[in-house]
């Protein structure tokens, strides 16, 4: 299924013990894993059933408005996105697509 809008997420990992810890700092998602690969794919899936879930109970659009989170008609062009980060972290900008079943507003 192609997009139809995007979205730019960032993702911020660390390690907390033997864990890698993986967040979501746009929406404040977060899950863990055993490697950070294992990490940023929960991550992934988790920031999909987020934005999901705020399809289906219709707050998308506030939520989007409140932290400042742009939806996208296209996919955003360019190599360089900027991002402030944590010492001690690994921080990753991701341009997430928006399928048509998250846009029935």
């Amino acid at each position: 299924m192609k997009p139809n809008a995007y979205v730019i997420v960032t993702f911020l990992f660390y390690k907390e013990g033997n864990r890698w810890v993986g967040q979501c700092k746009e929406l404040g998602t977060s899950t863990f894993g055993r490697s950070i690969q294992e990490a940023l794919e929960r991550l992934y899936e988790t920031v999909g059933l987020h934005l999901n879930t705020l399809e289906q109970v219709g707050e998308r659009e506030r939520f989007f408005h409140e932290h400042n989170i742009t939806l996208h008609p296209h996919k955003p062009q360019g190599d360089e996105i900027r991002v402030s980060y944590e010492p001690d972290a690994f921080v990753r900008s991701y341009i997430y697509p928006i399928h048509e079943v998250l846009l029935n507003t």
